[in-house]
Formats: structure tokens, C-alpha cells, sequence
């Protein structure tokens, strides 16, 4: 079992360990969490705390303000507007200076103590990034909500299938980095979504990566817990927009079997509509085939490549235009054929389109989104 005793204390040098602690309407517990994290100081162990108060509504701003006119390590940041969780995050890994870069809710849910804990690997170099685990063996938790828990072991599973990590728990609170790392990260999301970015981006950058048990005392909605359903959809399709892209093939063909499913039916559906109508079977094919095609690329971008991967905006259009041409003929040439040798229109056409699943991923993933690389 790992020891708490600090382990800064056994190190040859002094190190400094920044803490963000985005706020917002935590008037009850900020002084309390700012109280607790200032135990983890030493003689060898420095503190920077960064509260980062996201336009609270309440009087967390004011307290925050007069914590930093009495702690030489406490600074204030604050934001006009509400922007969320990672926007207050980024905001704060601007301004960090220490060594190594932690987060901190200011609601009470996690000790501050366990940082002793996660800077251990780092300081023996043997990892660049340091997670604090929910859901490894602990001696005994306290239990709240089954759906929450499902859904994050749920979201954790998927994020692991693209990022090949195999992390217990991705919406931790708890992410300790080297500072160099995680200001080289360009982050984008503003409120939970961060979460499921910044573990693809650490796996992206073949990061080394550890996980150790913490404690948790997990709030009740009624106590001020804000996470909802709504963010656990967003944090989905952040998975998919920020791993897809560098996922292992079987599980890009998987999402493009989705993607290309949509588009087939979309496809499929415009075609009998148009046929149905009395357009010209040729007219009918073209049409169709054109209008899933920009169904396709924009559920391509959004959920599994990288949006100008290498090239500017209009060649990537220009190159999806030609595989669109390539494949447009193709498609034209199945479905014509297959209705000159008598196969019914309808099935002609759903023949058409499977074959054109195949040789359509293909040229999307090598010639329209092609990976540079990270370096």
C-alpha cells in the first residue's frame, strides 16, 4: 500500500505543486477547500492555488478576494461571464507556474491530502500524467448514485476503446500533470467536456500515464452537484470528436459503419421519394447520392476524422468532392446495372450503396482526412 507520508520530503529538491480550483457559487466551501489544501504545504513541497471564479452568483468572488489579500499563495482570476468548468480550467493552467499542475472542485468532494499520493510516480519520473481513481479498491466508499456511477464507468469504457488507455475512471476530478504537458495541450471544451478532450489529447501525445485509489465523498443534487444527464450526451460526443480520429481501425470502421448507415438511409430515402415522385431514374440516383454525401462529411468531422487533418479547409473539399465524383460513378454504375439485369430499382440501389461503404472510408481516411501525426 502506498504511503501518504509526503513523499516531497524524501525528494533531493524542492518542487512547487499548482492547484486550479475552478469556482462557481461555492460561497459554502471555498474558504474550507483553500483551509484544507494549504495543509499540503512543506518545507520542500510549495503551493500555488488559482481560483479561478467563473462569474459565481453568489459571494464566492468576494470570498475568494479576501483569501488572496491573506494567503501569499492564493491568486484570483475571474471571468465576466459563465463559461464552464474547462473554460475556468484553461483560464487557470494559463497562469500556472509550478511544477506540476493539479485540480481542485472547491466542493468538498475530494481531499487535498491525496495530491501527497499522485505526485509520487511523478517524481520519480516514471509518469508525465497522474489520475485519481473513484472506483479502485478502497477500504470502504461512500454510497450515493447508481446511475451516475454507471454512466461514468459507461463513458470511461467507450473512451478507452478509442484511446487504448485502460483508465477506471475518466470524469475524475483528480488529473496531475507535469506543467510542460498540459500547457502544450490546446483545449477547447468549456464545461465537462473537458474531462473526456484532455484524456484523448494525454493518450494522443503517448503521454505516460498511472492511476491511484482516492477517497471521495460524492454530493447530493440537493447538496450542489451540477453535473446532469445532458453532460454525460455531450461527453459522449466529445469522446468520439476528440479519439475517433486516432482509434485503432476496427473501431473506425465501427463508427463509420454508423455514419455510413445514416447516410444509406438518407440516401436510400431521398432516392424512392424522388422516384416515387417521377424524377428520371438518373436524376433520381444523382440527387440522392449527392445529398447523403454532404451528410456524410459533416458527420465525419463531427464524429470520427479531424477537420483540416492535413489539408486547409477547400482542399479537404476539393479532395472530398473528387472521392465523392470516384464513388458517385460507381454508385450510378452498380445501381444501372443491376436494373438493366432486372433487379428491382429499390434493391439496385441498397446493393449500390453496401458497396459503396467500403471504398468510401477507405478514401476518406487516407486521401481526405489523412493523419499527420503528433509529434
Amino acid at each position: 500500500m502506498m504511503s501518504t507520508i509526503n513523499p516531497i520530503d524524501r525528494s533531493a529538491s524542492a518542487c512547487t505543486l499548482t492547484l486550479v480550483v475552478p469556482c462557481y457559487d461555492e460561497e459554502a466551501t471555498l474558504a474550507l477547500c483553500i483551509d484544507r489544501i494549504l495543509k499540503l504545504r512543506s518545507e520542500k513541497l510549495k503551493l500555488e492555488i488559482i481560483i479561478v471564479d467563473d462569474c459565481s452568483r453568489d459571494r464566492s468572488l468576494e470570498i475568494a478576494q479576501k483569501l488572496e489579500e491573506q494567503i501569499p499563495e492564493v491568486r484570483v482570476l475571474h471571468h465576466q461571464v459563465n463559461q464552464g468548468k474547462g473554460a475556468a480550467l484553461r483560464t487557470g493552467f494559463q497562469y500556472a507556474t509550478g511544477d506540476y499542475v493539479g485540480i481542485q472542485d472547491a466542493d468538498l468532494e475530494y481531499e487535498p491530502m491525496e495530491y501527497l499520493k499522485l505526485l509520487v510516480p511523478l517524481l520519480k519520473n516514471e509518469a508525465d500524467v497522474v489520475f485519481g481513481s473513484r472506483y479502485l479498491r478502497q477500504d470502504e466508499r461512500k454510497v450515493l448514485y447508481f446511475w451516475h456511477s454507471w454512466m461514468n464507468k459507461t463513458l470511461t469504457f467507450v473512451s478507452n476503446m478509442m484511446t487504448n488507455l485502460d483508465i477506471s475512471d475518466l470524469e475524475t476530478c483528480y488529473k496531475l500533470f507535469r506543467r510542460e504537458i498540459i500547457q502544450s495541450i490546446d483545449l477547447k471544451e468549456n464545461r465537462f467536456g473537458f474531462e473526456p478532450e484532455v484524456v484523448a489529447k494525454v493518450a494522443q501525445y503517448n503521454c505516460r500515464v498511472w492511476e491511484i485509489a482516492i477517497r471521495y465523498e460524492p454530493r447530493s443534487f440537493e447538496e450542489g452537484k451540477k453535473i446532469t444527464w445532458k453532460d454525460g450526451v455531450k461527453a459522449l460526443y466529445c469522446i468520439l470528436h476528440y479519439s475517433a480520429h486516432t482509434a485503432q481501425l476496427p473501431m473506425q470502421l465501427l463508427i463509420y459503419l454508423f455514419i455510413g448507415w445514416i447516410s444509406a438511409i438518407s440516401n436510400i430515402f431521398i432516392f424512392s421519394a424522388l422516384f416515387a415522385s417521377n424524377f428520371q431514374m438518373t436524376a433520381a440516383v444523382v440527387l440522392a447520392y449527392f445529398t447523403a454525401a454532404i451528410i456524410n462529411y459533416l458527420l465525419c468531422i463531427a464524429i470520427l476524422f479531424r477537420h483540416k487533418a492535413r489539408w486547409n479547409t477547400w482542399g479537404e473539399l476539393a479532395f472530398y468532392l473528387l472521392t465523392v465524383a470516384i464513388m458517385g460513378g460507381l454508385d450510378l454504375g452498380i445501381t444501372m446495372s443491376l436494373t438493366g439485369w432486372c433487379m428491382a430499382p429499390l434493391w439496385s440501389k441498397t446493393w449500390a450503396t453496401i458497396c459503396d461503404f467500403v471504398g468510401n472510408f477507405m478514401l476518406r481516411k487516407y486521401l481526405v482526412f489523412p493523419e499527420k501525426g503528433i509529434k
